[in-house]
């Protein structure tokens, strides 16, 4: 436990312990015999002292409580003496994965609060496959004694069982169980999604769940900072930390990652309010970067293990109905009939599929990058793949970036999983084609016998030569001129 003053570990805090398990006759027996002998009577003590906080067929967390009642339960005398022994028995079961420990700020009573979080003890397995572990116990006990333990706890597979290959005759639950999807009951979700733990695994607030709290981040953000009173003035606008946790939310921010956003310049204007048009830019910036990061992550491990040969091993071939046959494209007439053009498709991997749409084999760099982020980031099935190579071909798209990802993003917007699934998306999308064709025909038609049957505009008089040439008599000439004076005024 990292507590630098004691002061802020004292008997007067209050506490609770959480845990997500109970412990079982193995349990017990590997904590006396591996992890006692490693930390000691006394630290294993704090542990099932922790762990009776809580009622035995329980799990979840205990209520808040005084340290004065754990000191007591261990026999500790209250006090400076006794807070560091405390310390150093909680850090000896934390080095060795027993426990965890959280500090929680309660701002509006300005007090710690001490969150215990208790772990079950490794399985024999899991123990012996952990180095630090196993030669900490050597260095305790002795090799021999390792090794007897190990022959102990553990039962070694019969020699004749592990000449032959396992096969899987589990059933699995849809072919006993069919569950009614058609009525959804909010109220129970609702009442699942309330009880689900507000934390992750890794003890750091979640903010997919409740989000981040302002204590959460005023604890970790930097205090020679020039943004440090605008975070600090979250503490009284809540509606800017909703905001906040809103972007986080959304971006799959980390409560690090947040707090070094909130550092950033021009994130907050002249009066400390929170630019939200700028929390987003940057946010969508780190997002797209952490997602690029993860994508060349994959790939060069998929690489690496591809170049050492890690391959799993190969499947049985997966046979293809006859309604979902696809026709062979031209460019492989007389190389293979409809049946085995189907099979390549259906079973062998895209790579080697796009090798035969190439001439020779040569496949674009370009091409090969954008299939490889559909294989391993998408995470499409190689036999979806297959079939969309097979639809760029045919349906004479562009082999660019844009226009495959586009199909791509479809494919899986419309959850196409399976190679039938695929067929029918790409006969649905010939079919839409077909329609499209026949309609703009017939919208065609329409127009020009709309044009036919259309009434003639009427004929408007029109001033010839000859009505211009002709002469006015005098009464006309006198008519015009009494009008034109009297249209000035003049009458």
């Amino acid at each position: 436990m990292k507590v630098s003053n004691l002061l802020h570990f004292t008997e007067n805090h209050r506490f609770c312990v959480s845990r997500e398990f109970a412990l079982g006759p193995l349990e017990y027996r590997l904590l006396y015999a591996l992890y006692q002998p490693m930390i000691g009577a006394a630290a294993v003590s704090v542990y099932q002292t922790l762990y009776q906080q809580l009622p035995v067929d329980k799990v979840g967390c205990s209520g808040l409580e005084q340290q004065r009642k754990l000191f007591l339960s261990l026999g500790i005398d209250p006090g400076e003496r006794g807070r560091k022994q405390v310390q150093d028995l909680t850090s000896l079961l934390e080095a060795v994965g027993l426990l965890q420990t959280f500090r929680r700020l309660l701002v509006a009573e300005e007090e710690y609060i001490y969150e215990y979080q208790l772990a079950k003890p490794l399985a024999p397995a899991e123990f012996f496959r952990n180095q630090h572990l196993t030669l900490l116990l050597r260095d305790k006990v002795g090799k021999y004694t390792v090794l007897a333990l190990k022959d102990e706890l553990t039962a070694e597979e019969p020699e004749e069982l592990a000449e032959s290959q396992p096969e899987n005759l589990s059933v699995p639950f849809y072919d006993l169980f069919q569950l009614n999807t058609r009525v959804i009951d909010y109220e129970l979700e609702q009442a699942l999604y309330q009880a689900a733990p507000a934390k992750a695994a890794s003890g750091q607030p979640d903010v997919v769940t409740k989000g981040f709290d302002y204590a959460d981040i005023i604890q970790r953000f930097p205090r020679g900072s020039v943004n440090r009173p605008h975070v600090e003035a979250f503490k009284y606008r809540p509606d800017q930390l909703a905001v906040l946790n809103l972007t986080a939310k959304k971006y799959r921010l980390s409560l690090q990652e947040t707090c070094r956003l909130l550092d950033e310049d021009d994130l907050f204007d002249e009066e400390g309010r929170l630019r939200e048009e700028v929390l987003k830019a940057k946010a969508n910036e780190l997002y797209r970067q952490m997602r690029s990061r993860e994508e060349q992550v994959v790939r060069q491990l998929a690489r690496k293990a591809a170049a050492e040969g890690e391959e799993a091993t190969p499947a049985e071939e997966k046979p293809v109905e006859m309604a979902y046959y696809l026709e062979v494209p031209t460019i492989f007439q007389g190389q293979c009939n409809i049946h085995q053009y189907n099979m390549i498709l259906r079973n062998e991997p895209y790579t080697l599929v796009l090798e035969r749409f190439f001439p020779q084999g040569s496949v674009p760099d370009g091409v090969l990058n954008i299939f490889e982020k559909i294989d391993l980031n998408y995470r499409l099935n190689e036999e979806v793949i297959n079939v969309l190579i097979h639809f760029l071909h045919t349906d004479r798209r562009s082999w660019a970036k844009s226009s495959i990802e586009a199909v791509a993003s479809d494919m899986l917007g419309k959850q196409v999983l399976t190679y039938e699934q695929a067929v029918d998306y790409i006969r649905e999308k010939a079919r839409y084609k077909e329609q499209a064709a026949k309609g703009g025909y017939a919208r065609g038609g329409g127009s020009r016998s709309t044009a036919r049957t259309a009434k003639p505009k009427p004929k408007l008089p029109v001033v010839t030569e000859a009505a211009a040439a002709r002469k006015l008599s005098e009464e006309e000439l006198e008519r015009i001129r009494r009008k034109a004076l009297k249209l000035d005024g003049k009458l």
